[in-house]
Formats: C-alpha cells, sequence, structure tokens
C-alpha cells in the first residue's frame, strides 16, 4: 500500500518506522522537518523518504508525479485541503487526540480537565474541508483522574492509544480498502485564539486546575 504519511513528535516517529518495517511503501512525508532536531525527519532520512511540503504535495497531485493509496495524519498540525483530501484511493484519514464529535479543534487535554472528566479517547476519522468534522471510523476510550490528570500526563496517555489505534487502521485499511463511518455531528470547535483567552487567570478560577490543564514544558 501506498502511503502519503503525515505526522510530528516521537510516536510520529514510531509509527512512520513501524509502517516502513511492516512493509509499506511510502511515498513521502510531511512533518516538523523546518525545527531542529525533528524525529519523523530522522526516521524519513534514515529509510530514504522523501520529505515534502503540504504545497509540494499539492503540486505533485496536480502534475500526476505521485500515487497515493492513503494519506494518514498522525498529530499533524496543518490543515489539510483538495486537492490531497479525495486524491487517495481509500482516502485521508486523521488521529484526533480526543473523542469526537464532542472535542473538535486544539483544546481536547486542557478541556478534558477543566471539565473534570474521568473518561477520554483518541478518534480516526476521515478528512473532509471542515476541521475535524469528516466521518468517524473508530474510537479507543479509557479512563482518566479527573483530580490528578495535568495536560502532560494526558498527552503522554494518548499518544499511546493513538499508536495503537494508528496500527489497527493501517491494518484495516490494507484489508478492506475504504472503511466504515459514521456521521460526525455536533460537539464543540476550539480555535487557537479561544484556547488564549482560556488561559487567562480569573479571580473565579481554580488556580491549580487551571495550571494542571496549560502547564506544558517547554511551551509558555
Amino acid at each position: 500500500m501506498k502511503i502519503l504519511f503525515m505526522g510530528r513528535k516521537q510516536s510520529s516517529a514510531e509509527m512512520l518506522e513501524w509502517t516502513l518495517k511492516n512493509g509499506h511503501e511510502v511515498v513521502g512525508v510531511l512533518t516538523d522537518n523546518h525545527l531542529v532536531g525533528s524525529q519523523t525527519t530522522e526516521i524519513a532520512n534514515k529509510y530514504g523518504v522523501p520529505v515534502y511540503t503540504l504545497e509540494q504535495v499539492y503540486e505533485l497531485i496536480d502534475s500526476h508525479k505521485i500515487e497515493i493509496d492513503l494519506a494518514i495524519s498522525v498529530v499533524y498540525w496543518r490543515k489539510i485541503k483538495e486537492p490531497l483530501i479525495s486524491f487517495p484511493k481509500f482516502g485521508t484519514i486523521n488521529l484526533h487526540p480526543a473523542p469526537l464529535p464532542e472535542y473538535k479543534g486544539t483544546a481536547g487535554y486542557n478541556l478534558a480537565i477543566l471539565e473534570n472528566l474521568d473518561k477520554w479517547a483518541i478518534t480516526s476519522h476521515y478528512v473532509t474541508e471542515s476541521i475535524d468534522d469528516g466521518p468517524i471510523i473508530d474510537k479507543f476510550e479509557f479512563s482518566i483522574d479527573s483530580l490528578e490528570e495535568t495536560v502532560v500526563t494526558l498527552e503522554s496517555k494518548s499518544q499511546e492509544f493513538i499508536k495503537a489505534l494508528y496500527k489497527k487502521t493501517i491494518r484495516e485499511v490494507s484489508l478492506k480498502g475504504i472503511l466504515n463511518s459514521f456521521e460526525n455531528k455536533g460537539g464543540k470547535y476550539i480555535s487557537r485564539q479561544e484556547i488564549k483567552e482560556m488561559k487567562k487567570i480569573e479571580v473565579k478560577d481554580k488556580k491549580k486546575k487551571k495550571i494542571r490543564a496549560f502547564w506544558f514544558p517547554p511551551y509558555t
């Protein structure tokens, strides 16, 4: 299967290497190669896989110079648009680090803590023009501690479930092609500006909870 791989962070690097070791052809990688020490870039270079920008992939599709059976995103941060969304034979799939349809956008981990949730989930879904709005394929749910969880610990736990769901998704697409999915309606979308506002400390806020929800070294 010809895969276009999109992702960053340690879990992304591990999944890229797993994909290559399991006999799949990775036709290109989109990642944070503009940053020093990009782990996913290191794996791509190690196996001789070309690293592209999103714009370069659009150009390759328009000029018919690339074949893609599946495009898959593992915590890739840029919005994916046409012609990439519908070009791959088996679609474009995103692994979203939050339960859908409930939590769309970028504030999932933060809201899990602020809203005292005792469960969280990782979701796979097809990509459409609207962010995190495509049909839902699968979901891995797990328990979390509403009194002790931090954004750091929740991200760490979630990455393990992302890796498990990634492997399951690749295996199932290899066997079945386009996967069964269901409607992704409702929920809340949180923008980056809204996250910025949520970080502000108000008099009424429970400060320890706010710290658990937003303190994520090395970021300010």
